[in-house]
Parts: C-alpha cells; structure tokens; sequence
C-alpha cells in the first residue's frame, strides 16, 4: 500500500507563483467580478490607463521612481521636539535612528514621486518645486489630495462632491475649483501621502 502522505497534491509551495509588484500595473492585483457585458469595457479602461501611465513617465522627467532596492542611510531622531524659544540642554540625546525611505514610501511598487507646479495648492503646504509622494494603492476618496490626468494634463488637487458631481479642489482662492463633466476625460494616478518642501 502506497504512502498516502508523499502523494498529496495541491496547496501554496514556497516560492511559487508570481512575485508582488510584477504585475503589468507595477503593484499587486485583485480579482473582481464583473458583468460580462462590461469585460471589454473594463479591460479598455485599464489598457488605457496603463497607456496614460507609461506616456506620462516617459515623457516627463518631473516624475520619479523610487529606487528598487534602496541603500539604508539611518539619520539620527532626537527625542526633543523643536521649539521656537530657547533649546532645552536636557533634550539633547538620541531616541533612535530614522530611514527616510521607511518614513515616505509605504508600498515602493505603488509608489512614485511627482514634482509641483503652480500656486493652486498653497494652501494645503505645496509649493512649485515642492517634491510630492503619491500612493497608487490608496483609494481616491473624497478629502484627499490626489494626483490625476485631466484631459491629457497632470495636476495636482484635493478630490471633492457637489451632488453627484466630482469636483478638483483647489487651495488657494486665486484659482478656480475645477467641476468635471461627463466629457472630461479623468483618471487618478494616486493619492498624495507627503510633501517634500526645501525651506
């Protein structure tokens, strides 16, 4: 009689299937049900995105990925928080060390970073110039500050609803907020999780 237990089949095997992030989106992927009278419709936007995605890093060098394997650089983070008065001599020592590639990028196959232009931000801390970090795995809910292709154009803006209506916020009342109609073509790149501002 054979043994059973050297005859078992199936179940996960180290190693095996696809790695995290090789996908052709550059990030994990879930699947979801959708009608079959949609499927065409459904892979035409993804293709399209992935198409807007792929013509806007090659021809812009205002957007930047981060490294694939980062070399770590431990800062040190003092334990005192800065003040504007007099220093305290007593919180002069270290708490412990701080990886600015663990502090901004959360997901780095999700991850990419986009430089601001403009003034229409201002209010929400970001300058032209500033460098800006954008999570594509984040869901674009109303309230954040998200990065998107509006007609073919990338620009940065708080994401909100007036009824049924999307509508790109800005932050500085010299500009105007920007309601999209039906024949605006929009897709959200990510959601901005941090500002890198020189002083």
């Amino acid at each position: 009689m054979p043994n059973t237990e050297k005859l078992k089949h199936g179940g996960a095997r180290p190693g095996a299937g696809r790695k995290k992030g090789s996908s052709v989106y550059g990030e994990t992927t879930k699947a979801i049900r959708v009608p079959e009278s949609m499927v065409f419709e459904v892979k035409v936007m993804l293709n399209q995105r992935k198409q807007w995605f792929e013509q806007f890093t090659a021809d812009s060098s205002s957007i930047l990925f981060p490294s694939s394997s980062p070399s770590t650089v431990a800062i040190p983070l003092f334990s005192g928080k800065v003040a504007a008065g007099f220093p305290s001599p007593a919180d002069d020592y270290i708490e412990k060390t701080l990886d600015l590639n663990d502090l901004l990028v959360q997901k780095p196959a999700a991850t990419f970073f986009v430089r601001a232009e403009g003034e229409s931000m201002l209010g929400a801390g970001i300058h032209p110039n500033d460098i800006l970090v954008v999570d594509r795995s984040i869901e674009p809910i109303v309230g954040k500050i998200v990065i998107c292709a509006l007609n073919g154009e990338l620009t940065v803006k708080r994401l909100n609803s007036i009824k049924d209506e999307i509508v790109l916020g800005a932050e500085n009342p010299a500009y105007a907020d920007i309601i999209v109609a039906k024949d605006i073509d929009l897709v959200i790149w990510g959601v901005v999780t941090n500002v890198i501002h020189p002083v």
